[in-house]
């Protein structure tokens, strides 16, 4: 069953829709994902705890300091940000839902991805418009489904015709074969780059590098930030 629930309480914001961009808030559906800008520290947060897991840091190395412990994290992502009555039921989620998020001037781009299918926050993507870097990342029962590519496809509209980057780029190390076929399966081609990468944590660890172009006009929507000088 399709997902519709798109209101999370009489008192809180409806969930976007795919429509017009306004002050860095954007908004993407593909075909099993609602992407957007997140707007509370509660979408926020569950970002963050989708990618908190040890297999998901074996690969981000974010470090112990900027991960959601293991107790909030189920909870985080048992949650469904259109299910009014769980949001109610949760202190966390409530307290979470009345914090505006904001993105950081000259901070990257956040899309945070809810499954249509379910309701639950699934996972993030990221880019920065500076380089054109994309990163992104699953919650573990959205694992394994290939929604990896729906989230780098949604990243290439967002770096494309939303922000006006020509050139989008994403790094990923070559033991992470589920993140380099996700890339590829979103037309990232294989690119020039370092080949040792420092993660967050002080890891080294080997990169491999992909790249995406387009030759289109470059596009911004009324809701992008200036591109940094």
């Amino acid at each position: 069953m399709l997902w519709s629930r798109l209101r999370r309480g009489r008192s809180a914001p409806r969930l976007p829709l795919p429509g017009p961009c306004w002050h860095r808030r954007h908004t993407l559906r593909t075909e099993r994902l609602l992407l957007y800008t997140p707007e509370t520290m509660l979408d926020f947060l569950a970002a963050v705890a989708a990618a908190s897991d040890p297999e998901a840091q074996r690969w981000l190395g974010w470090g112990v300091r900027n991960v959601v412990d293991a107790p909030a994290r189920e909870e985080l992502l048992r949650l469904r940000p259109g299910d009014t009555d769980a949001l109610r039921a949760s202190r966390t989620a409530g307290r979470l839902l009345a914090q505006p998020y904001e993105p950081r001037p000259g901070g990257e781009e956040m899309l945070i991805g809810v499954c249509l299918d379910d309701g639950r926050y699934a996972g993030a993507t990221g880019l920065a418009p500076g380089t054109g870097e994309v990163g992104g990342w699953l919650a573990p029962h959205a694992r394994g489904l290939g929604l990896g590519t729906e989230l780098f496809r949604a990243a290439v509209v967002l770096g494309h015709a939303h922000l006006g980057l020509r050139t989008l780029r994403a790094g990923y190390e070559p033991a992470n074969t589920a993140s380099g076929r996700a890339l590829a399966n979103a037309g990232f081609v294989a690119a020039d780059g370092p080949p040792r990468h420092t993660l967050p944590d002080g890891r080294e660890i080997d990169a491999r590098w992909l790249q995406h172009t387009t030759t289109a006009p470059p596009v911004r929507c009324p809701g992008a930030a200036p591109l940094p000088a």
